[in-house]
């Protein structure tokens, strides 16, 4: 066995030739390094061996730019450090073991050993699994001072290390030069099918300019830091610097600002709180948070330019239920009505929303109730007076790919999922594990919102008419009537006929969109989905009914496929400072 007692370790090179074991305390360095097999990742920090009885290596620091691996031996289960300068020839003294091949050294490292060290790499996030040094630190209470002899030789490997890291940068030149520029897309509005024009068309003069009311939206979700970090593996293409939050946050609130308004997912609070609402207040937004429930600390943001619209209420809604059991997870969503701020005849408004639903690709049944807890809410705050709704714009983080049955509900408006596998939902998975099927009905009743999307106390009272006159005429009939038990609907409805900004697919290609790529996957998950007025070309057939006025789609600026990605070293690169690209689209609001 390891272990041959409380404060010993019976490890290869334990042999009566090396003078003593080496102890917990000694060997407590191989955790630090994510290359080491996981036996030696669990043994700790430091460690010190004894080298001719009075000189001792240390190892203890990060990766010295003057050392490379030089492979695996049969008896190590980590790679050996050499200096890059020795010979081919070079054999390793014989502190690194007694075997006779190592004996017949013809390089003496007692000038280059006596005082130095070997310098193992410490990369902040280097391999799956492994969290940063930093975040160890901060749960495990330990403090990150240094002494200052410490600090100087810490100082001097780190100049080393960056001229090395400069050096490692250069080879990605060709990367780090490539940029894909992504181009505006408008739409023909004098014409009676769907035109994709490269540029925007000048406006007829007949269109009445105080009347006409036109707008920028966003949907981005901008990889909150303490996620990015605590999913390292998936980010290993890319290099150090640009995974530092103070070199992406200038880039997405470059992205961010000049736009009317924008929908934010993974928005990290104290970033929110310190950093995004300031600079987005001085450039003349007013912004609205939602932090999710649970113990991840960011969620999801809608800011808004004052000078273009008023905030007439905010709608937070929180996913977890403490009661329902279904509802364990602590995704929010986030309602607002807005005023735009222009001449007209009535009072217009624009319903706005944003969510961030569950990632977890087997829980479509979550990932459903989600979406009809956010679809009631809108139902609540979005209708008018004359009982049509205003026009509806929802952003997000849908975690869903198109054609997925849950991306088909949004836009049809229907879903019969009787049968239908939860690993089926949201189409991530092409061979979902596990075939469990959806339960009829999904949610309880305890929930509060009916099959349509609504909360029953609404409906209830939509439905309080039909149900006296029923009573009336029951007690004109004297017939006994049976009523067999209706079968239990496994049909899903909403009352919004809503359009995709985007078609998910390049028309000349056929090559799928992709609004996310890390080393994991290049799919799309992210929408913008919006009610069309009956003008609009870029709708889809029959999603203007429900609506008098609404939006026309003027323009939106394009996708990439995950080739294009590829191309600059994928997501995040030098420009595009998250794992997720921002959609982005121009509206004109059409009065009834």
């Amino acid at each position: 066995g390891w272990w041959q007692g409380p404060a010993e370790l019976a490890l290869p090179w334990s042999d009566p030739r090396w003078g003593k074991k080496v102890t917990n305390e000694t060997c407590a360095f191989f955790g630090r390094y994510p290359m080491l097999s996981r036996h030696m990742q669990r043994l700790g920090r430091d460690c010190i061996a004894h080298w001719n009885g009075s000189q001792m290596v240390i190892l203890n620091s990060p990766v010295s730019s003057c050392m490379r691996w030089a492979g695996h031996y049969p008896w190590a289960s980590f790679p050996l450090p050499v200096p890059v300068d020795f010979s081919s020839n070079w054999r390793l003294p014989p502190f690194f073991g007694p075997w006779k091949q190592f004996q017949n050294s013809n390089r003496q490292l007692d000038n280059l050993m006596q005082s130095s060290c070997f310098h193992l790499p410490n990369p902040i996030m280097k391999s799956e699994g492994e969290e940063p040094l930093m975040k160890k630190r901060r749960f495990s209470g330990q403090c990150d001072t240094l002494t200052p002899e410490e600090e100087r030789s810490f100082s001097d490997q780190k100049e080393a290390s960056c001229l090395s890291l400069a050096q490692d940068e250069e080879k990605h030149n060709s990367k780090k030069d490539r940029t894909v520029r992504r181009r505006w897309e408008y739409f023909c509005q004098h014409s009676k099918t769907m035109k994709i024009l490269e540029n925007k068309q000048p406006e007829q003069s007949n269109i009445n300019s105080e009347a006409k009311f036109d707008f920028t939206v966003m949907s981005y979700n901008i990889l909150s830091q303490n996620l990015l970090e605590d999913n390292s593996h998936l980010y290993k293409h890319c290099r150090q610097r640009l995974l530092m939050w103070t070199y992406r946050f200038p880039n997405i609130l470059q992205e961010i600002k000049q736009l009317d308004f924008c929908c934010l997912q993974e928005v990290q609070e104290d970033h929110y709180r310190t950093e995004i609402k300031s600079s987005l207040e001085l450039l003349g937004y007013h912004c609205v948070y939602k932090m999710r429930t649970g113990r991840k600390p960011d969620g999801c943001a809608i800011c808004f330019k004052t000078s273009k619209f008023n905030l007439i209420s905010s709608n937070p809604v929180e996913f977890f239920r403490h009661d329902i059991p279904l509802l364990d997870r602590d995704n929010v969503g986030l309602v607002l009505l807005l005023q735009p701020k222009f001449h007209c005849q009535t009072n217009a408004a624009i319903c706005i929303a944003n969510t961030h639903l569950l990632y977890n690709p087997r829980r479509g049944d979550i990932k459903l109730t989600q979406l009809a807890m956010l679809l009631a809410e809108i139902a609540s705050v979005a209708p008018q007076k004359d009982g049509t709704f205003c026009p509806i714009i929802i952003c997000g983080d849908f975690n869903s790919v198109p054609g997925s049955p849950l991306y088909r509900f949004i836009k049809e408006g229907k879903l019969n999922y009787e049968g239908l596998a939860i690993g089926k939902v949201s189409g991530q998975e092409q061979f979902p594990r596990g075939q469990r099927i959806l339960s009829i009905p999904i949610w309880p009743k305890t929930l509060g919102i009916s099959q349509n999307c609504v909360y029953e106390i609404k409906q209830q009272q939509k439905q309080e008419g039909a149900g006296e006159k029923f009573e009336a005429a029951e007690q004109d009939n004297n017939q006994e009537i049976i009523v067999a038990p209706d079968k239990l609907p496994s049909k899903l409805q909403h009352h919004f006929k809503l359009s995709s900004v985007y078609s998910h697919y390049f028309p000349e290609t056929g090559i799928p969109e992709v609004t996310t790529c890390h080393s994991r996957s290049a799919v799309t998950v992210d929408y913008i989905f919006y009610s069309a007025a009956n003008d609009d070309t870029a709708a889809q057939p029959g999603a203007e009914d429900s609506f008098h006025g609404g939006l026309k789609l003027l323009g939106r600026l394009a996708l990439l496929t995950e080739k294009d990605l590829w191309t600059v070293n994928g997501l995040p690169n030098e420009n595009n400072s998250s794992d997720h690209l921002p959609l982005l689209a121009e509206f004109r609001l059409i009065e009834r």
